[in-house]
């Protein structure tokens, strides 16, 4: 790995580290039994095996923001991998090397919980085939003090859809919540009607939202444009992180998204942000990525 100084890597880096309290859902009052505060690593589209110009040292950049996270001062109690783990192929050995590759690397994080979702660029292809050898299921909830995570798969259909069969599993699952559960949504694509010509959105996740909105504290966490975003439908807020290989453009009115942008170090378009969410409504605040 060649020797780059703190403001080089910020600028090659993507991670959002998401510091859980009672503020991050404004309407949940907390009581004698609610869960502490916790704090977790969000990294995503991390697209190992890309080459080109968007970001000239792809090869080391997941390497470096792993020595960055297992350098932060507070240890997070998880880390989750929001989809386009690597980059597409159509090769399928080659979508399993790079699989094989990306797991090796990421293994060096000194935090023991890791969760992963697919992008498409991971399970589009192969309807997620070769993801679910590497990592597991492709949707799946877990439970972390206090707040229920929910991990969608808006990716292995080629037609980025949830699909019937995993709205009904979401379905069941929220059926055991109640309605004031703390509850954390994951995806890849965002759920709501971004920009649909530039498949930044969910075919059918207005479902999802629709299943979702009876219950009073939800906020999702996605990937996929490669910025941040933040947006409302109703009460649930929708937070975007930014890639961690190359950005992408800002939402338009171009019928199609544009190619990534060469890199521009003075644009420094990709970062490290911590989020700390302990007001109402939440508080986020970018740490600026040009500062040493």
């Amino acid at each position: 790995m060649k020797n780059v100084d703190r403001r080089d890597f910020l600028r090659l880096s993507g991670v959002a580290g998401v510091t859980f309290t009672a503020g991050l859902f404004p309407g949940y009052k907390a009581s004698a039994q609610a869960a502490g505060d916790f704090h977790f690593v969000q990294i995503s589209d991390t697209h190992w095996g890309y080459k080109g110009p968007a970001n000239p040292d792809a090869e080391h950049t997941l390497e470096k923001a792993i020595v960055t996270v297992n350098g932060l001062a507070q240890k997070p109690d998880f880390i989750v991998f929001t989809g386009d783990l690597t980059h597409t192929t159509e090769d399928g050995a080659e979508r399993r090397a790079r699989m094989k590759r990306f797991k090796e690397i990421a293994s060096a994080l000194n935090v023991k919980d890791v969760r992963f979702l697919a992008g498409e660029h991971d399970a589009s292809l192969d309807k997620g085939a070769a993801f679910k050898e590497f990592f597991g299921a492709l949707n799946y909830t877990f439970d972390h003090k206090g707040v229920h995570f929910i991990a969608l798969d808006n990716v292995s259909d080629p037609g980025a859809k949830l699909g019937d069969e995993q709205l009904a599993w979401l379905a069941a699952d929220l059926k055991q919540r109640k309605t004031d559960d703390r509850i954390v949504v994951l995806t890849h694509r965002p759920l709501f009607d971004l920009v649909p010509s530039w498949d930044w959105a969910t075919a059918d996740g207005a479902k999802a939202i629709d299943l979702l909105m009876p219950y009073t504290n939800v906020v999702v966490f996605y990937g996929h444009i490669h910025q941040e975003n933040h947006h409302m439908t109703g009460h649930i807020a929708h937070h975007a992180a930014k890639s961690l290989i190359f950005p992408q453009a800002a939402p338009g009115n171009a019928p199609r998204r544009p190619p990534p942008p060469a890199f521009d170090a003075s644009l420094a378009p990709l970062g490290t942000r911590d989020i700390v969410m302990g007001g109402k409504p939440p508080v986020i605040t970018e740490i600026p990525v040009t500062k040493a």
